[in-house]
């Protein structure tokens, strides 16, 4: 089978570039399009709540490559234009700058937007007012941060909206800086769905230990007085105010431009368990959609490591062709966080768990490994400086392993 002569690989962060990458270093020679909204060359994106945010990082700390190393990739390097449509029958994907890339397969890897609450303006139909913030992009942070900044001199209120990670890590980077923080979260414990019911207590109790101050409710829409946010609404009709507000009320896959494409769409690039969203179609990273071999049911996950993994998979499957052999796409989900020194790890789908089986320490010690067991199978496995553990524990957790295992089970 002979590779495809122009590759289009849209979205340039993790995902697009590692794919990228991956299509030379499997030898690919030919014409390679790396299509980026943005103008800066690929970055990380999880130091911006935490490193960036903070100070401690400049932008030029999150560059995933140097201008040399770009270099090398041999790319047609499209930076700070939007992809407007893709017409599968010509194979050509349309730039909003009136450009035009053909190719013989293309890989969508736009990630995702993050949500904005009614009030804030969306990109393209209004301006949100100043003090409303998202929090995605390089932008995103660095305006995020010249508020802090003003803030900490006037004695200004960050209300964070959102009881995610995102959230969870802005909130702590916040105070460490001296903000006042007020979080705004869901009933019941934040990042229970995410890192299971006993990691989040702990997380939970820490933040409130460093004065951050956790408010419970639904935020209705976004407060603003003479193009200024000013606070939040609530379903109850209570106002909180603020003078810098953060909205990490989840996100979207960026998928707009797909609209008309005949890809399924439902929650992200529909694909099928190989990446594949059609014939010479391909998705990876935040924005593809694609069927877990233990439920069967399509998910999308927004990881870091994820992005990694799954542009690598779809290199090689690209490249062996509809008559080569190419392979389901089976991840063992990983996701970490920072948050007042300590990180926490996770494997699998803590969140699921209806028991918690600790194998090293405790969540006390704040050094702990532990299993996330539901009906008597690892689900998840998350950790806290105990790395050693919990990667033993990763097998089990890729394997959905019974629990207790071994001679144990059997007692």
């Amino acid at each position: 089978m002979t590779a495809p002569r122009r590759i289009a690989v849209v979205g340039a962060g993790a995902a697009g570039l590692h794919t990228a990458e991956a299509l030379r270093r499997a030898g690919y020679d030919g014409r390679l399009t790396l299509v980026g909204d943005e103008e800066e060359p690929p970055y990380d994106r999880p130091p911006l709540s935490k490193h960036l945010l903070s100070g401690q990082w400049q932008p030029d700390r999150l560059t995933l490559r140097d201008p040399r190393a770009l270099d090398e990739l041999r790319l047609d390097l499209r930076l700070g234009v939007r992809a407007r449509r893709l017409d599968r029958r010509a194979r050509t994907v349309h730039l909003a700058d009136g450009r035009e890339v053909p190719c013989d397969a293309v890989v969508i890897a736009t990630g995702v937007r993050p949500r904005r609450l009614p009030g804030a303006g969306t990109p393209g139909t209004g301006t949100p007012p100043v003090g409303a913030h998202v929090l995605r992009t390089l932008a995103d942070a660095l305006a995020l941060r010249e508020d802090l900044c003003e803030g900490l001199r006037t004695g200004g209120r960050l209300l964070v909206v959102g009881g995610g990670l995102l959230g969870a890590e802005a909130a702590a980077t916040a105070v460490g800086l001296g903000a006042e923080v007020t979080w705004l979260v869901s009933t019941g414990t934040p990042l229970a769905a995410v890192l299971g019911t006993e990691t989040a207590a702990l997380l939970t109790g820490l933040h409130r230990e460093h004065g951050v101050r956790i408010h419970r409710g639904a935020a209705t829409g976004l407060l603003s007085r003479d193009g200024r946010a000013t606070g939040v609404r609530l379903a109850d009709g209570t106002d909180l105010a603020a003078d810098t507000v953060l909205m990490a009320i989840g996100s979207e896959p960026a998928t707009e431009w797909l609209a008309d494409s005949g890809l399924g769409l439902d929650g992200g690039v529909v694909c099928d368990a190989r990446c594949a969203a059609g014939p010479g179609v391909w998705a990876a990273g935040d924005a593809a959609c694609w069927p877990d071999p233990r439920t069967g049911r399509h998910r999308r996950l927004e990881q870091r490591t994820n992005a990694t993994e799954q542009a690598l998979h779809v290199a090689r499957n690209l490249l062996a062709g509809p008559d080569g052999t190419t392979e389901a796409y089976t991840p063992v989900p990983y996701l970490w966080t920072d948050q007042y020194g300590l990180r926490v790890q996770a494997f699998g789908d803590p969140g699921a768990a209806d028991r918690f089986e600790p194998v090293d320490g405790s969540p006390e010690e704040h050094r702990f490994a532990a299993a996330c067991v539901r009906d008597g199978r690892v689900v998840g496995a998350v950790g806290i400086a105990s790395a050693r553990a919990l990667r033993g524990l990763r097998a089990q957790v890729a394997a959905h392993a019974p629990w207790p295992p071994g001679p144990a089970r059997a007692a």
